[in-house]
């Protein structure tokens, strides 16, 4: 049933798996999870390019092969208790591949949001509430319509909320598709991203709260 609904709602059907706190089937989850930290790196580099390098990423990703699932995926365990606003936008973006190290990362990087790893841990437990800020920003990474994420997570946007710049639609979108890569296909995305960057840099240089 929320398979067929997620389109005719705009969601990803995993989102709504989530949502309703149901457990989200193995053919929903990110075929890898150690390809994690290869998928924000293309990620973080690639919002730094033109908007043409970013769809030429976008479709290397998609022309990829499909390889098989070799182990099942199992996200960082959030507080038993929780079961709120933040436990499920933080359970969405664990599903885009992106641990908390992942998540304040690429946030800094595509939004104006500037958090601690530390602190999507505790978003997740419920123990610091969503914003406005926070709701938009997680609702462009995540390809949702920041007033609907609004409505679901019971915040109040006292405006209404721009549209995501170009760089954070696609990020969101190389996020997404960068799921259904092996940890072996997503290096490779990753160091082509860095390497359009014409930096061979580290492409971890920024230093987060709390590190």
């Amino acid at each position: 049933m929320l398979r067929r609904l997620a389109p005719a709602l705009g969601f990803h059907a995993v989102d709504l798996f989530i949502l309703a706190r149901l457990p989200v089937p193995d053919d929903m989850a990110p075929l890898d999870a150690t390809a994690a930290m290869w998928v924000k790196s293309t990620v973080t580099d690639a919002v730094r390019l033109p908007a043409a390098g970013r769809r030429e990423l976008l479709q290397l990703i998609r022309s990829l092969p499909q390889e098989m699932r070799r182990s099942s995926f199992a996200p960082k365990p959030l507080m038993p208790l929780a079961g709120g606003p933040g436990a499920w936008v933080i359970r969405m973006l664990q599903y885009r591949n992106l641990n908390w190290t992942g998540m304040a990362m690429t946030l800094a990087v595509v939004t104006p949001t500037y958090l601690s790893a530390a602190t999507y841990g505790v978003i997740g437990s419920d123990r610091k509430e969503l914003t406005p800020r926070l709701v938009t920003d997680f609702a462009a990474l995540l390809a949702i319509d920041a007033r609907d994420l609004a409505a679901l997570t019971g915040v109040i946007l006292r405006e209404p909320p721009p549209p995501p710049p170009p760089a954070a639609v696609d990020a969101a979108a190389l996020l997404w598709e960068g799921r259904r890569l092996s940890a072996a296909q997503a290096r490779h995305v990753s160091e082509l991203a860095r390497s359009m960057r014409g930096d061979s840099r580290d492409p971890h240089p920024m230093e987060l709260p709390g590190f």
